[in-house]
């Protein structure tokens, strides 16, 4: 949290208005000093503001040092980025370097209110900026009940008289780091013109968000980038919205605001228009230059309602399908990439980039940054460890392949194609191999390839999917209750997931707290004697 006062700083402040100690009203400033470090941010625009520092400082961090890269979970829900957050300092100590993404593909298939849809920008663009909010709420709230948990070891040592003790509470407090953490929020292709960018990109940015990611599809035609079908726009419209996204920061006061430029021309075969080239070597003549074009001539003359266009000295038609899209030239999804994201980054001001691939695989990527960085030495990406991989397969085919061509295994001691994802191949030389590289795999991005941020688009899609089957498997079969404890409870209490005493992680012990501030020895509490979460250790 930004410029934080301390507890004996705000304290002190605090005291100076009531020397008493208390209002006229009779509320203590011992309550208002833990209220007030509670509420760790006034509004979700000082979050953006604060967080794109955060974000800054670790890019500059990742310069330094290629292993210093972040990384985060596509949430869904404010409670699961709550619950990502929570296990991270559980494990850590700390949640920095981690970040929360928040995917359109979620908000389309799980958050809106016309149903499960694809990520083809069909929900309601308000359901971006609410979901941004949730997220921030259910972090605050997390702020909120470990810092009241704070509070009561303080009260409990100025009861015993432990001074000792009261000063480690205090020092808790004065340390206490946010659960808060920079928000990558998926704007889609804008939701429409640059004017509907710009200002979607407002109401993100009031709800949280200190990071925008737009990709370079046509906003009405917007495919997942894992589906075929997708449309590109030219250069220069792309360079429109980027622009919309950064004056939408600077107007909302997030000057240090970050724009991630995602491209989806690798796997892109069309375009929506051919754009106008005023000059030679101008963007719009490097875009159409990957047109696919067909000769003019006596067998292949213009026919009415057929366009032409003057390249390399001569007139060509350009290919048009059914629809009026253009089709590129097959095999340019590589250069058009590297094109895009050079443009994107010294002609838009994007600050990242996203390149979204067909495969994992740390070599092509790696190629493609090789060459961006020849014009941007400091480009840097992030990278999207997509669901939509089949990680085990593409991972395993790569080992064979670099195997095969070293000479190491022949063709015959393993299949080709999906054969190999069997569980049969778990425990070989093959097997352990991918695993290993699989483990290691954003490491090896993040040295390799510039990649500063590596996440996962649908993680708790398809977490929840799995867990509620497995779950419902147990319970609706033969191992009813037991089901639920081996599976939830028992790891719960085991793991030490706060989540296992629900009410608390909810609030109770926060609405206690306060009834205790209005009411004294009078508050009727949630959390005494016959509270069955007693049952429970703390975190």
């Amino acid at each position: 949290m930004s410029n934080r006062k301390t507890y004996a700083e705000l304290r002190a402040e605090v005291a100076a208005r009531y020397p008493s100690g208390q209002t006229p009203g009779g509320v203590t400033v011992d309550d208002i000093v833990q209220l007030r470090m509670q509420n760790s941010y006034d509004t979700h625009l000082d979050i953006a503001r604060d967080m794109a520092k955060v974000m800054r400082a670790d890019m500059a961090a990742y310069d330094a040092d290629s292993s210093k890269f972040t990384q985060s979970l596509g949430c869904w829900s404010g409670f699961h980025a709550q619950q990502m957050i929570k296990a991270v300092k559980r494990m850590r100590g700390t949640a920095r370097g981690t970040y929360v993404y928040l995917s359109g593909w979620m908000v389309a298939g799980l958050r809106n209110r016309f149903g499960h849809l694809p990520d083809q920008s069909m929900h309601e663009k308000t359901a971006v900026a609410d979901l941004i909010n949730e997220i921030y709420v259910s972090l605050r709230q997390a702020d909120e009940v470990a810092i009241n948990d704070l509070f009561k070891d303080l009260k409990e040592a100025r009861k015993s008289g432990d001074t000792l003790a009261e000063k480690k509470a205090i020092e808790a407090i004065d340390s206490f780091e946010t659960h808060v953490v920079p928000i990558i929020a998926d704007i889609d292709a804008g939701f429409g013109n640059e004017h509907a960018t710009y200002l979607l990109a407002k109401e993100l940015i009031k709800a949280g968000a200190c990071a925008l990611q737009i990709e370079n599809q046509v906003s009405d035609a917007k495919q997942c980038g894992h589906q075929d079908g997708k449309v590109t726009v030219p250069r220069e419209d792309f360079i429109e919205k980027l622009r919309a996204c950064r004056l939408a920061l600077e107007e909302m006061g997030v000057d240090e605001g970050v724009i991630v430029a995602r491209t989806d021309s690798l796997g892109a075969g069309l375009t929506q228009k051919v754009p106008v080239s005023q000059r030679p070597g101008d963007l719009a003549a490097e875009y159409i230059k990957w047109l696919k074009t067909e000769a003019i001539t006596d067998a292949n003359p213009m026919q009415e309602g057929e366009l032409a266009i003057f390249q390399n000295g001569q007139f060509v038609k350009p290919a048009r399908m059914a629809n009026g899209l253009f089709p590129f030239k097959e095999g340019t999804g590589r250069a058009r990439v590297i094109e895009d994201c050079i443009v994107n980054l010294t002609q838009g001001g994007a600050d990242m980039l996203w390149i979204e691939t067909d495969t994992p695989n740390v070599d092509e990527i790696a190629g493609m940054v090789n060459e961006i960085r020849k014009a941007v030495p400091n480009a840097k990406l992030t990278y999207n460890n997509s669901p939509s991989f089949n990680w085990t397969l593409n991972l395993r085919k790569q080992v064979r392949e670099q195997w095969l061509a070293e000479g190491k295994i022949s063709a015959a001691d393993y299949p080709d194609g999906n054969e190999l994802m069997k569980a049969d191949f778990d425990a070989t030389e093959l097997g352990l191999e991918a695993d290993a590289r699989l483990q290691r795999f954003q490491t090896d991005i993040s040295a390799r390839a510039g990649v500063f941020h590596n996440l996962i688009t649908l993680p708790t899609f398809h977490l929840t999917a799995k867990s509620v089957d497995e779950l419902s498997r147990g319970y609706f079969g033969d191992q009813k209750m037991l089901a639920y404890v081996k599976t939830v409870q028992r790891e719960e209490i085991r793991r030490g997931v706060s989540a296992v005493k629900h009410q608390h992680e909810v609030g109770s012990d926060l609405g206690d707290t306060f009834k205790e501030m209005v009411g004294g020895e009078r508050a009727l509490k949630a959390g005494g004697h016959a509270n069955t979460m007693n049952q429970f250790a703390a975190e």
